[in-house]
């Protein structure tokens, strides 16, 4: 009995001494995943172990925390509402904004203004960036400049690779000071990227100006349009177009009504000799809501023909500038449902299920 109660005497006195010493402020790391835990606790311990307690920093290495689940599914849901909206209008019949409308005009070129000194400015317009092999190309240069500037400019046409100068032309003051007009002819010079430079002499030294414009080969002829008809909630458009050389062929064109446009429409098509058109198609989901249905007209046709081999290279042409103004027929029988398209229904149902999951 003695050598129980010594034994139990030696068993809480040793268990006393590991915990005093735990306890201790010799031990500085045994509890430090406690304290890490702890971080953050509204109060700490009191005394000297308080004050003496290690700081606990965040880990440089530690990955931020993730969104949370709502906010990805909030992103999820969103992309899966847009991609529902964008897919009501078929591919080959979508609306169009005034803004898309000009940005979408296929043969429009933009001034170049080259910065001269004392805020002056060096400024080429061309009528349009893509020219039909042998069409004239009109040449307009405008100099707004404090320097003297010399009675004439030249304009060269070359090929931007090799440099070399196809066409050359000089540009006459015509009208007000400062502005000058020539034309350049180029008949005989390959489709391709070209760059035209036109050359002043300021104060007696040369300032070149660049800008890029394109040769088109000739691709056929535009003959009009055939009946309008409306069949499978679309309106039909027939363009007839004749082509030079056989292929496949993309056409498209912007549809108003009166000056406002209405849609973007394009199809592909071969046309081989034993059809000449091209059937546009206006879907219901961008005329059913039309209050006003007057006269339509297609504007900035564009026809491009279509690589025949990888690495070939698609040349453009375009239809009249006053495009082709029609009456169409009864769209009363349009309704704005939307197009069927089996893989975007698939691709949106998916969308929804990854936004339901969160």
């Amino acid at each position: 009995m003695a050598r129980k109660a010594l034994l139990l005497l030696t068993l809480v006195s040793t268990s006393v001494v590991g915990m005093g010493y735990i306890l201790s402020d010799e031990n500085r790391s045994a509890f430090r995943w406690l304290t890490t835990l702890a971080t953050g606790a509204s109060s700490a311990p009191a005394g000297k172990a308080a004050s003496t307690a290690p700081a606990v920093l965040p880990s440089i290495d530690q990955a931020p925390e993730p969104p949370s689940d709502n906010a990805l599914g909030f992103m999820l849901a969103g992309i899966a509402e847009q991609y529902e909206q964008s897919t009501r209008y078929p591919a080959w019949s979508v609306p169009l904004s005034k803004a898309q409308a000009k940005a979408y005009q296929g043969n429009r070129y933009e001034p170049v203004s080259l910065p001269l000194e004392g805020e002056g400015q060096f400024t080429v317009t061309l009528e349009k960036y893509r020219f039909t092999r042998g069409e004239t190309i009109l040449v307009a240069a405008a100099i707004q400049s404090a320097q003297v500037v010399g009675r004439s400019l030249t304009a060269t046409l070359e090929k931007p690779d090799s440099r070399e100068a196809v066409a050359s032309a000089t540009l006459e003051q015509a009208g007000s000071a400062g502005y000058f007009e020539g034309t350049l002819e180029a008949s005989e010079e390959e489709p391709g990227e070209y760059r035209l430079i036109v050359e002043a002499r300021l104060d007696g030294r040369p300032v070149r100006h660049a800008s890029p414009l394109t040769i088109e080969p000739y691709l056929g002829d535009f003959g009009g349009l055939g009946e309008p008809h409306v069949s499978n909630n679309n309106l039909i458009i027939p363009v007839r177009f004749s082509p030079e050389e056989p292929g496949f062929y993309a056409l498209s064109a912007q549809l108003y009504s009166g000056q406002r446009p209405v849609a973007q429409l394009q199809m592909e098509q071969r046309l081989d000799g034993t059809s000449d058109t091209i059937n546009l198609k206006a879907h219901g989901t961008v005329l059913a809501n039309e209050t006003e249905t007057g006269q339509l007209q297609l504007r900035h046709i564009q026809i491009r023909q279509l690589p025949a081999r990888p690495g070939d290279r698609t040349n453009y042409a375009f239809g009249p500038e006053k495009g082709y103004v029609f009456t169409p027929p009864d769209l009363d029988n349009l309704t704005d449902t939307p197009a069927v398209n089996p893989e975007s229904e698939q691709r949106a149902a998916l969308l929804r299920q990854l936004a339901d999951k969160f």
